[in-house]
Order: C-alpha cells, then sequence, then structure tokens
C-alpha cells in the first residue's frame, strides 16, 4: 500500500466505524473494496493488518450492536472475507473474529439483519472465504451452513441465488480434496460440509414441496455444470434415485428446473458417457411431462453430441407432435404425412392445443422457435423432414390468416384460436425463412410463394409482421434456383417478382411508417444482391419503386428518410436508381440524386438520415461510383465541409472513415478497411507523395482531420488518431520531402491546433504545403494521444489516494480537498 494510502486509512476507518457519520454510496464502497482485492491478490493480508490495524479495529465495530450502518457492515462483512481468503490470514482473524462475523452470534442477530444487502454481504464475504480447506471445519462447527439453507429462500432473489451459487462452492471445495480416488460413495466417509449439504439436498427432494425442490434442483445443476470431478459419478448415484421419484408425483413438482437439471448432468463429461442410468431417466421424463415441458428437454437432448439414437428418436418425436396435431387438422388423411415413423398428434398435445388462445400460441411459437434453432445443427436428426416442416409452416400461417380449409372439427377450432393471432404469425414466418436454407417440392414452394404474398397484400398484417414477412420473402428468394445453364432468375422467380413488386410499391406508399421503412429495407437488401440479374433489373424498372424510393427521401419519419439513403444509395450503385428516356436525362438525374442526399447530409433534422447518407457516400466512394469519379476530391471535399460541421459523432466518424478510403486510394494503397494490419503499409515515393498530399490538402482533409484530433467525441478523435497514423506511415520512410532546402512553415498549424485543443474555432488553414503536414505529423506525439484515448474517462482520478480523499472529503475531514467528480 502506498504510504500517502496508509496515511489516509485510519481516518476512513474512522468515518465508516462511527454511525453519526454520513456514509459514502455504495459505488464508492465497492471501489474501495476492488482496492483491497487488488492488494490482497498481489501481497499478504495478514502483512496489510498488521501494518494497518485500523482495519482489525472496523472489522470489530460488527460485533457491537447497533455499530454500523446496513451499507458499511455489508462492506465490512465482504472485506473480513476477502482478508480471510489467505489461510495465513484466516488462521490470525479465527479465534475471535470470524466466528462473531459469520456464526451465530454476528449479524444474524442484529436488526440490521433485515436488510437485503447485508444478508447479500454476508454471503459474499463467505464466499470470499472459502477459498482453503482450513476454512471448511470453520463452516461445518459455527452454523453457517444451515444460515445459507435458510437464505436459500429468501425474499431477494439476488440473496436467495448467491445463497445457492455458495452451497455450490463448498460443496465442490469440500469434494476436491487430496483423497486418491472418486470418495466413497457412503455419505459418513465424505467431508462434514459435504454431508450436510447433501444430506439437506435429499431431504429437499424427499420433501416433494416445490420451492424446496426447486432450490436444491437448481443447486445440484449449477454443480454439475461447474464441477466436473470423478466424484460427480458417485455424487450423482446417490442422489438420482431421489431424482427420479420425483417422476411419480402428480403434479411434477420444479419441472423446469428438473429439465434443467438432467440437461445437466447430460452435458457432463463425467456422466455422460457413464452407464448410470440417465438415458432411461432422460426418456422416462419425456413420456411424463406437458408438452409445453417436454419441448426444452427435447431440444437439449438433441442438441447433445452423444446421445442413443431411441433417445433422439423420441425426442424429436416429441418436438414435433405439435405440428402433427397442425397438419393432422388440415389434412384429410388419417395421419400426418411425411413426419417421421412413429410421429402423432396425441390427445394431450390437442388438448394443450385447444384449451386456450395462450396456451395455443404459447406451444406453437415454442416448437417453431425450438426447430428453428435445431436447424442448422450438424447433429440435427436425418433424415431432416422438410417436406412436412414447409407444410406445417403454411398451414400455421393460413390458420392464422383465416384462408385455410379446415378437414376436422379441431381443425376448425384451430382457425378461431389462431385467428390473427401475430405471436404465431411472426414465429412461423421466421421459421419459414429458417427452412429457405433448403429446397422443398415445387408444389410447397410455390404454396410458400402463395402464402408470402398473401400476408405481403393482406391489409390485416401488422407492422411488424409485414416486416418478418418481407425477411422471409427476401430469404426464399436469394435461395431460389438459377436457371440450367444460365446466370438469370429462373421463371418461377422472374414470376412471383412480378407479383411482388405491385405489392412493394402499394407498402411503401403505406400511412403507417413502420411498413415503409420495412420496405425500402427489402428493396435495399434484394437490390443489393441482385441488382445484377437482368430479369431482376428490368422487372424493377418497370415497377416505378425506384421513383417511389427517391420520393421517401422526404418522409416526415426520419427513420423512413435513413432507409430510403440507403436505398436509393444501393440502386444508384447498381445504375437502377431512375428510368432514363436519355443519356442527358440519366446524367441530369444522377447529378440532382447526389445533389439531394448532399442536401440531406447538410441540413437534415434528424441524425439517422445524416448517417446514412455518410454511409453511402463512404460506399459510392469505395466503390468509384460513376458520380463521384466525375470530379472526385470536389465530392470529397463537399462531404468533408457538411461532415465537419455535423453535430453528430457518427456523422463526424463516418466522415473520417470515408477521408481515410480517399487517402489509400490516393496514395495508391489498395485497401483502407485495416490500415494497421500485420504488414505494414508501403512507403509512398517522395514524387507522388507530394501530389498526394497536395490533392488532400486541397480537399481540406488536413484540416478535418487535424479538428478531429481534439474532438469531444472520443471515438472521432480516435479515428482521427488512427488515419493521421497511418498517413505518417505512408510518409515518413520518404527522405525526398524531409531534404528540402529550409524548414516548412509550420506555425499557422500549430496555432490552429494549439486553439482547436482549447476547444476554439479558429480560421480555416486553406491549402497546406506538404512538407509543413509532414512537421506536423513529426512533431504530433500520436501513439501517446492514442494511448491516453484509450483509457478509461476517470483514469486521472482513478488512483485509491483520490478515492480516499473523496470518501474523506464528503464528511467534512479533510475540507480543504474538493471531491473529484468521475
Amino acid at each position: 500500500m502506498d504510504p500517502e494510502c496508509s496515511q489516509l486509512l485510519p481516518a476512513l476507518c474512522a468515518v465508516l466505524a462511527d454511525p453519526r457519520q454520513p456514509v459514502a454510496d455504495d459505488t464508492c464502497l465497492e471501489k474501495l473494496l476492488d482496492w483491497f482485492k487488488t492488494i490482497t491478490e498481489a501481497g499478504s493480508s495478514l502483512q496489510l493488518l498488521q501494518e494497518n490495524p485500523c482495519l482489525v479495529e472496523l472489522l470489530c465495530h460488527v460485533l457491537k450492536p447497533q455499530g454500523l450502518s446496513a451499507r458499511v457492515l455489508s462492506f465490512s462483512l465482504h472485506l473480513a472475507g476477502v482478508f480471510a481468503a489467505q489461510e495465513s490470514c484466516f488462521q490470525y482473524l479465527q479465534a475471535e473474529l470470524l466466528p462473531g462475523l459469520f456464526g451465530e452470534a454476528g449479524p444474524l442477530g442484529q436488526a440490521a439483519w433485515s436488510a437485503p444487502t447485508v444478508r447479500s454481504g454476508w454471503i459474499q464475504g463467505l464466499r470470499s472465504l472459502a477459498q482453503h480447506p482450513s476454512a471448511l471445519p470453520f463452516l461445518a462447527d459455527c452454523g453457517t451452513l444451515d444460515t445459507i439453507f435458510s437464505l436459500q429462500g429468501d425474499s431477494s432473489l439476488f440473496v436467495a441465488s448467491a445463497a445457492g451459487q455458495l452451497l455450490v462452492h463448498i460443496l465442490g471445495l469440500s469434494l476436491q480434496g487430496p483423497a486418491e480416488g472418486p470418495p466413497s460413495p457412503q455419505a459418513c466417509d465424505w467431508p462434514v460440509c459435504a454431508q450436510k449439504i447433501v444430506g439437506h439436498i435429499e431431504g429437499s427432494l424427499r420433501s416433494m414441496a416445490t420451492p424446496q425442490v426447486t432450490q436444491a434442483l437448481n443447486v445440484l445443476t449449477t454443480t454439475f455444470g461447474h464441477c466436473h470431478g470423478p466424484w460427480m459419478q458417485v455424487l450423482w448415484e446417490r442422489l438420482s434415485p431421489l431424482v427420479a421419484c420425483l417422476l411419480q408425483e402428480d403434479p411434477l413438482p420444479a419441472a423446469h428446473s428438473l429439465v434443467d437439471l438432467l440437461l445437466s448432468v447430460a452435458r457432463s463429461p463425467v456422466l455422460s458417457s457413464s452407464d448410470c442410468g440417465l438415458w432411461e431417466t432422460l426418456a422416462q421424463t419425456l413420456r411424463r411431462l406437458s408438452p409445453a415441458q417436454a419441448g426444452p428437454l427435447a431440444l437439449g437432448i438433441l442438441k447433445l453430441q452423444d446421445c442413443p439414437q431411441a433417445l433422439r428418436a423420441q425426442a424429436f418425436g416429441v418436438l414435433l407432435q405439435p405440428l402433427a396435431c397442425v397438419l393432422t387438422a388440415a389434412d384429410q388423411a388419417p395421419g400426418p404425412p411425411g413426419l417421421p415413423e412413429g410421429t402423432t398428434g396425441d390427445s394431450v398435445t390437442v388438448d394443450t392445443l385447444l384449451s386456450s388462445k395462450s396456451a395455443c400460441a404459447g406451444l406453437l411459437c415454442q416448437t417453431l422457435a425450438h426447430l428453428e434453432l435445431l436447424q442448422p445443427l450438424p447433429q440435427r436428426p436425418s433424415p431432416w423432414p422438410q417436406a412436412p416442416l414447409l407444410g406445417a409452416a403454411v398451414t400455421i400461417l393460413r390458420f392464422c390468416n383465416g384462408s385455410a380449409a379446415p378437414a376436422s372439427d379441431v381443425g376448425g377450432r384451430l382457425c378461431a384460436i389462431l385467428a390473427g393471432c401475430v405471436r404465431v404469425q411472426r414465429a412461423a414466418l421466421d421459421f419459414l425463412g429458417a427452412l429457405a436454407q433448403e429446397t422443398g417440392p415445387q408444389e410447397l414452394v410455390t404454396q410458400v410463394s402463395a402464402v408470402l404474398l398473401e400476408y405481403l397484400r393482406s391489409p390485416d398484417s401488422s407492422p411488424t409482421v409485414l416486416k418478418k414477412a418481407f425477411q422471409a420473402t427476401l430469404r426464399w428468394l436469394l435461395s431460389s434456383p438459377r436457371a440450367p445453364g444460365c446466370c438469370d432468375l429462373d421463371p418461377d422467380t422472374q414470376l412471383f417478382l412480378r407479383e411482388l413488386l405491385p405489392v412493394l410499391r402499394k407498402r411503401l406508399c403505406s400511412p403507417c411508417w413502420e411498413v415503409r421503412d420495412s420496405g425500402l429495407e427489402f428493396l435495399t437488401q434484394v437490390t443489393r444482391h441482385w441488382g445484377g440479374q437482368a430479369g431482376f433489373r428490368h422487372a424493377l424498372l418497370a415497377s416505378e419503386v425506384p421513383e417511389l424510393a427517391e420520393q421517401l427521401l422526404r418522409d416526415p419519419e426520419s427513420y423512413v428518410r435513413a432507409s430510403a439513403v440507403t436505398a436509393v444509395g444501393q440502386l444508384s450503385s447498381q445504375g437502377l436508381h431512375a428510368t432514363a428516356a436519355s443519356p442527358e436525362q440519366l446524367g441530369g438525374q444522377k447529378e440532382s440524386l447526389l445533389a439531394e442526399l448532399l442536401h440531406v447530409l447538410s441540413t437534415d433534422s434528424e441524425g439517422f438520415p445524416r448517417r446514412a447518407a455518410m454511409q453511402v457516400f463512404t460506399e459510392w466512394l469505395r466503390d468509384r461510383h460513376a458520380d463521384v469519379a466525375e470530379d472526385t476530391e470536389q465530392f470529397v471535399a463537399r462531404v468533408l465541409q457538411a461532415a465537419s460541421r455535423d453535430l453528430d459523432w457518427e456523422v463526424r466518424a463516418q466522415g473520417l472513415e470515408l477521408a481515410l478510403v480517399f487517402l489509400a486510394q490516393t496514395l495508391g494503397q489498395p485497401s483502407a478497411r485495416c490500415p494497421y494490419a500485420v504488414a505494414a503499409p508501403q512507403a509512398t515515393p517522395p514524387g507522388p507523395l507530394a501530389q498526394a498530399l497536395r490533392a488532400l490538402s486541397r480537399v481540406r482533409l488536413f484540416e478535418f482531420a487535424f479538428r478531429a484530433l481534439f474532438d469531444c467525441d472520443r471515438p472521432v478523435a480516435q479515428k482521427s488518431c488512427d488515419l493521421l497514423l497511418f498517413l505518417r506511415a505512408q510518409a515518413t520512410p520518404s527522405g525526398g520531402l524531409q531534404e528540402a532546402e529550409g524548414s516548412p512553415d509550420v506555425v499557422p498549424v500549430e496555432a490552429a491546433l494549439q486553439r482547436w485543443r482549447a476547444g476554439e474555432q479558429g480560421e480555416p488553414l486553406g491549402d497546406l504545403e506538404p512538407e509543413a503536414v509532414l512537421a506536423v505529423l513529426r512533431s504530433l506525439d500520436l501513439e501517446g494521444l492514442r494511448g491516453a484515448l484509450a483509457e478509461s474517462s476517470d483514469h486521472v482520478e482513478k488512483s485509491p489516494q483520490s478515492l480516499l480523499q473523496d470518501m474523506l472529503a464528503t464528511v467534512g475531514v479533510r475540507g480543504e480537498n474538493q471531491a473529484d467528480c468521475y
């Protein structure tokens, strides 16, 4: 500990021990605790206490009734555990202090114990203390474990969770002793702490009371999830009969916690490969759980790497049962076609689907989400029933919009329950989009296209459902096959596009801004992927969609304007932004589009459209867009001028990204995406370098970058620093400019830098000579600035001494010091 801190510590401990003094806030106490943790990790806790007896005096105040406030009491308990984490210090404190802090005679009997923060501090202190075998007899003898058991049911969820975590930690510590081989199956041979904890778990499981069973199962779940020693198999063999007994109860207590435990055990590398009856228990549990409870267990089983095939088949059948019911309800055939053998919609699942709208929606959404998670995994069941899953998704969507023709009474009731259910529609559209990764029978693909068009056309589709429908449509479009021997779209896709684009045109005119926004996002994505396809280009240009997208640049909603900027930028990149009757008109339209986007960047009142414009301009410059190529320097100069005046830091940061692209292109570098790659950039020869620097000066790039170097928003300053370091790495190895006669005039630049550092605006720099630019770059400590920018904003006032001074200043002990604001 620093001598300055040692001098301040007695006064601070006196303040904390005085209940009459106003206590520092929780943040200060947490920082103080972190500081002590750092000290004890680096040195001896015992030596720290011996050199600073005021710390022991502070801990002794915990033993006095009404001695400390709740916050300081919690802090002191946690601090005592931090010190006692080292065995030598534990022995030093054990005689009198630790029993009084953590035993039955400690804070448990004080009024402050009613505060959750005190109970939490007590648990955290024990968690820190229990780091060595010497702590185990103390925990077993002073009644601590009984208190932890009771805190598992604490009214504070944080305290209850921490108590369970502490039991897991103590159990792991007690069973990782030096004994050779796994612990004995006989509980009497186990350490006392392990005996008590396992005995408590056994008693909780036998009680069949849901709260106690839940607590016991949660402790076991965490234990099997974090501990992988050889004793885990012995522990499971001892407790698995009691877990199996839970399956005989009706209703089943703590079903969700039971599922979590069984999956945690199945993932354990020690148990999954042993013959301990686990797979039989899982199979029995699948049969015993309700459809909604069995879904998560079935998914977990199917995600296991090593699992008996029979159990996998059973789990997949359980997962598919709700969809089997849907297919049966909509089909005249006696059973659901195409599903794995044995998959049927049993009466329990049907009853659940028909019990209420919430139960039906919950089960279907859960099933669709589970199958969506399973679909891309390599260990998914094979063969994958793509066709029936497509049919089920289409059927559910038609049940929801009323276009299905139910074949049974169950189907009619499902239609009534699911009518207009937005939750199920969203889940089914997500699942339908996920199924686009694979093909299916053409008849089903046609049905998919039809139902997607139904939802996109329907006036009853909500904005969120329309967004999902657009996303699913995009995924199916991008997965469509190409015609043999042709790089263009296949005839079915072109036909679908001719039906889709009028719908998109209508949605871009919707009175709901969310719908217009979703339509523009869809247009951007499909253009990015298909802009070069002749069939798509012809259909799009004939649809008036590009003209509508340009009109939405003036939409009253800023989100829509931002999406419109991105869309027309993408359309223009592909030569699709407008239909031209002549080359002259085409050139005029291009110029007007660039001018309109510059107008957005300069005048839009909201940040989102301006950010989108900057991103479009950066992509245009990177891709050497035709508008940009006509006069690149003028384009860059106008964009940087607008970005430099923008109050949105993201616009300024994107302006620096554009400047970096232009810088790399001007210097002849192939890419500006990674200026700090492993291989250093090659230096530019002196002649071309001078020309490049003059071009950078003409577009005012240096002024923009130097001003941004002192930007009040750190990301902007960091980007500017990176850009200038990249430029210096390019220019420094070249000696031609550095050897020019005379010294460059850097006074104006340095004066401007001083003004910008002070937050002043100042006059523009104007054109700069290359020699002056290089001289300024060499004089700036850019590496030091980058390091300073990488530090946290409170690094200057983050020292322990400053923290102690601030805490003392709040109570007037050091009246001459003002509290630092950090």
